[in-house]
């Protein structure tokens, strides 16, 4: 069963797979800022528990080596107590100490083994912890990128759409400067011919 922080990187990365391209581009994507901002705070708010987790799946490992050692450490006094016992009950003590260093040598194997057997364990646990919790933070890392990435890539296309935008009007605005001035003077005579023409009329009437 995958933990809450798995599914919701899972849902991160079927967000990003249904998002839309940007115009003209194959691999910018636009994001909706509040739902992906949701899934990042949902994660930021998992993701302490999920480290809490695998930090105590860790800390098992002190508790299998002690129970292993508690069991290696019976099984040495049982065996040492059946030494014991074989050398009080057999009249040939060479035999009985040949019992005694058999039985005392197969619990130190089996207790060894056990010991071995644990710490491989616990170091398994360990490092599947450890390189779990390394592939969840990579995993973050690159959708966490990849949305900066997008984003940076957003402005900067919004700015550069705005500098051709002013461009654009400041070439029309020079192709029409000499049109403007034409204007102008063509307006100037036209008022110069209306002020000769008012005064001209001004004689006539007084005449």
């Amino acid at each position: 069963m995958s933990s809450r922080i798995e599914q919701i990187i899972e849902e991160i990365e079927e967000y990003v797979d249904s998002c839309k391209y940007q115009p003209l581009s194959t691999t910018k994507i636009v994001v909706n800022k509040e739902e992906i901002e949701e899934l990042l705070r949902e994660l930021r708010l998992k993701t302490p528990d999920e480290i809490k987790r695998y930090q105590k799946i860790i800390s098992n490992k002190d508790a299998i080596l002690e129970d292993a050692q508690a069991k290696a450490d019976s099984l040495i006094a049982d065996a040492q107590t059946k030494a014991q016992e074989l050398v009080t009950q057999h009249e040939i003590m060479q035999k009985a100490y040949a019992q005694a260093n058999e039985t005392i040598n197969a619990a130190n194997k089996q207790a060894q083994e056990i010991l071995d057997s644990a710490t491989q364990d616990a170091n398994s646990i360990r490092l599947s912890a450890i390189t779990y919790t390394d592939d969840m933070m990579a995993n973050i890392g690159s959708v966490l990128n990849q949305t900066l990435e997008d984003a940076g890539g957003k402005y900067k296309a919004f700015i550069e759409a705005l500098q051709s935008c002013l461009e654009v009007v400041n070439q029309n605005r020079q192709e029409l400067a000499p049109q403007t001035a034409q204007a102008a003077a063509i307006s100037s005579s036209y008022h110069g011919e209306e002020e000769e023409d008012d005064a001209l009329l001004d004689d006539l009437t007084e005449s």
